[in-house]
């Protein structure tokens, strides 16, 4: 039987992990500070007083140590999640997740799979520095054995979270930190599906705007605000970057013939730059112009106080629609 609460995606998250722990004892969830204080943005609040210190509990600040102990337990039987904290503190653990949680399952033919979940904060709009407001989703992304979904929406937070911890197959499931207060009427359990399928937020007919993660209520603003000028323009958000789906996105592409790529990661060798050139590859003959990007910038992140101009805005956004070939 479906209920329907007003959730924030933190919230969504929350429930997402109590439900887990509750229906399947393997699950566990562990890192920096996700004991008794909920972890930094309090996605894990509650969790520990509920389920126990065996469940939820704290680790040392290691992060190497902290995936590396994941990586046994997954082996052993367990389906850990690890949060990691901020996007860059991940970097220490790097060297675990690309030499073993991604390679294990094939390394092993097959016989050893790691299902895993490593939690990932990301992404900026939260006034924070450098080392707290990265978008290292390329860096999974490039990497084959791993997983990489990320919601925009706090239906989508629980459902893809819930797919995650299921997964035999490791999953990077990266959260926009800017969107943890975000909220919507979900119905639980949602009804949407598991990973690798991307969704149709808003139809149009003019040009499709592509998204993930932080930047698709950019895009449906940069959407509403078009709609003000009497144009046209639909929405698809990503969910899930790794397994892509080729599908659903080339099909909306097709059917507006233009396309804009809409990503808070700097734009070189980045995703957006995947999905731009998937999208030049199969729908090369539907294409009125070529496929452009809006991405961050190619620098380290800036202060607080300059990043507004890293982030793509509403504006970038109808900047890059404006110069898509039209009809005079």
């Amino acid at each position: 039987m479906s209920t329907h609460e007003k959730l924030s995606m933190a919230q969504a998250l929350n429930r997402a992990l109590r439900d887990a722990l509750a229906e399947d004892p393997t699950v566990v969830v562990f890192g920096e500070d996700v004991g008794p204080l909920g972890g930094v943005f309090r996605i894990t609040d509650g969790l520990t007083a509920d389920f126990g210190e065996t469940r939820c509990f704290d680790t040392p600040l290691a992060e190497s140590g902290i995936v590396g102990m994941a990586v046994g337990m997954a082996m052993n039987g367990l389906r850990p999640v690890v949060e990691l904290q901020f996007d860059a503190f991940a970097y220490p653990a790097f060297e675990q997740i690309v030499s073993h949680v991604a390679k294990m399952r094939n390394r092993t033919k097959g016989k050893v799979p790691v299902p895993m979940v490593l939690r990932v904060p990301y992404a900026g709009g939260i006034g924070g520095v450098e080392h707290h407001c990265d978008s290292s989703e390329a860096y999974y992304a490039h990497t084959p054995g791993l997983h990489v979904v990320t919601p925009a929406t706090p239906a989508d937070a629980y459902a893809l979270l819930r797919a995650a911890i299921a997964s035999d197959d490791p999953v990077v499931f990266m959260e926009p930190k800017k969107l943890y207060w975000s909220k919507e009427e979900v119905e639980l359990p949602p009804a949407v599906p598991g990973i690798g399928r991307a969704v149709i937020r808003r139809d149009g007919t003019d040009a499709t705007l592509i998204a993930y993660g932080p930047s698709v209520p950019v895009a449906l603003e940069a959407a509403e605000a078009a709609a003000q000028e009497g144009r046209s323009l639909q929405v698809v958000d990503v969910r899930s970057i790794v397994p892509f789906d080729d599908e659903t996105v080339c099909a909306a592409v097709r059917s507006t013939g233009r396309a804009v790529v809409v990503a808070e990661a700097a734009g070189f060798a980045s995703v957006a730059s995947e999905i731009a050139a998937r999208v030049s590859e199969r729908c090369f003959h539907s294409l009125a112009a070529p496929v452009r990007r809006v991405t961050g910038l190619d620098i380290p992140y800036p202060p607080p106080k300059l990043e507004h101009f890293q982030l793509p805005g509403v504006d970038r956004v109808l900047d890059a629609v404006d110069d898509l070939q039209w009809e005079q």
